[in-house]
């Protein structure tokens, strides 16, 4: 998911009238959210092309002008061939489950409605059904709420003398997918990391009649009722809640490779992965940086980058956002690989080529993997480490098993693509992230980030 190439958001203030109706027992409940997977990766080409084809909305887009915690498990969409994570949400009164795909790269909040007329899937469960809800009702199309997402072309104009006139919108992303329904507001049950159900009133989402495109019904999409957007506009779900939780959410992404998958977790809150209030030590932080032309995303400032120690000539200027917005470098969980600017990811290539001491593999040209090697009869393979340096002077060095992929059966390749210089950003994809807690603060646009965080499987 990608955040829509048209939206200009008016930054208002009207969230401040959400409120839960039950009382948190202490400053420090968060909500705890799970992040499941499913299966591994069902093909590497199923891979690569969900991840070009969400590269390719990401990259559009950003030329298009836009205390206490909470914690929720994530369900990997691994299974499909697309990384995506999953997340579920209950809404309505009596609340209704959906699976929602967990992206930091949109803002809106959405789902499949029961009026829907074009979805496919029509199982128990597979869409939200709003005569079922007592609490359910669309926001009014005069509502200053309503300006916050673009509206449908004129064809509805706004009646203000009209009682119930709801405020219809269109949400398009760059490859042409789209959802429109009625901006809506619904209570939320959530349970907090003391254990206490809380609703959320007033929760803004899209209730989606239509959807169309490959973003929102390819099998990127499969087994998901809709979208958990978590991106730094006011709208998304973290910002939602982010006055009651201390405006901050983190993640921890456990290796999918595991079977059975453990379970990963969403946080909004202050609250740690294993329960507790998070401490800084041990946790690395870097500033998030903004970009005026994608202001939804969560940019981070690269400063160099090593290959076993040793730093790659790369230009630093590779790294910076231009005039134009072009550049920089966005961590996203909804791209599996990641993607580094041409001239750094030449670098990077050279220097694992050179210190590689495998046996290297030519793999089929549709995998378009650059390189690969075989590790057969090799227990524990040696394989070059790659760190970044980042600004505020800390160093993010994942593990190689966060960029070399296993294709095929004792086949290893650099799960890592190029991206042409002017056409876009720099991605830190979700396998690279795995391993390390993510801490989103938005109050002091910082992002923190420690192997030390992450409970054991």
């Amino acid at each position: 998911m990608a955040f829509p190439s048209s939206l200009t958001l008016c930054m208002f203030f009207f969230f401040a009238i959400f409120h839960f109706c039950n009382s948190l027992s202490t400053s420090q409940d968060y909500l705890k959210l799970p992040l499941l997977h499913k299966n591994s990766f069902s093909s590497p080409a199923q891979l690569l092309s969900s991840d070009s084809h969400r590269l390719s909305v990401l990259f559009s887009a950003l030329h298009g002008g836009h205390r206490r915690s909470v914690k929720s498990p994530l369900i990997s969409g691994a299974s499909t061939g697309s990384g995506q994570y999953f997340v579920s949400l209950r809404i309505g009164s009596p609340p209704q489950s959906l699976l929602l795909v967990a992206d930091t790269g949109s803002d809106l909040v959405w789902v499949k409605c029961s009026a829907c007329r074009n979805c496919s899937d029509y199982r128990p469960g597979s869409a939200f059904l709003t005569r079922h809800s007592s609490t359910f009702s669309p926001h009014h199309c005069y509502d200053p709420a309503c300006r916050l997402v673009p509206s449908l072309k004129p064809s509805f104009p706004c009646n203000h003398t009209v009682l119930h006139s709801p405020c219809r919108y269109e949400y398009s992303y760059a490859d042409g997918s789209t959802t429109s329904g009625f901006f809506s507001k619904e209570t939320a049950t959530l349970t907090t990391s003391s254990g206490k159900e809380a609703k959320l009133r007033d929760l803004a989402f899209g209730c989606g009649f239509r959807v169309s495109g490959p973003s929102v019904t390819g099998a990127s999409f499969n087994g998901a009722q809709g979208v958990m957007g978590l991106g730094r506009g006011s709208i998304s779900f973290a910002s939602q809640l982010g006055h009651r939780f201390g405006n901050k959410f983190s993640y921890c992404l456990l290796d999918y490779t595991i079977s059975p998958p453990p379970t990963s977790y969403l946080t909004i809150g202050s609250g740690d992965q294993n329960g507790a209030v998070s401490k800084s030590s041990g946790m690395n932080y870097t500033p998030l940086l903004t970009n005026p032309l994608s202001p939804s995303f969560y940019y981070i400032g690269i400063k160099s980058v090593s290959v076993n120690g040793a730093k790659l000539p790369i230009n630093p200027s590779v790294w910076s956002i231009d005039e134009l917005g072009n550049g920089g470098t966005v961590i996203d969980s909804g791209t599996t690989l990641s993607f580094l600017a041409e001239p750094a990811y030449r670098h990077v290539l050279a220097a694992f080529r050179q210190k590689l001491k495998l046996p290297i593999v030519a793999m089929k040209p549709k995998l378009s993997f650059d390189l690969c090697v075989n590790v057969s009869g090799v227990r524990r393979p040696m394989l070059p480490k790659l760190s970044f340096r980042l600004e505020g002077k800390s160093v993010l060095s994942p593990p190689p098993r966060n960029y070399f992929l296993e294709v095929a059966d004792r086949v290893m390749c650099l799960a890592m693509q190029p991206v042409k210089t002017g056409s876009g950003f720099s991605v830190i994809g979700n396998l690279m992230q795995q391993g390390f807690l993510l801490d989103f603060d938005k109050d002091r646009s910082r992002l923190g980030f420690s192997r030390r965080g992450c409970a054991s499987p």
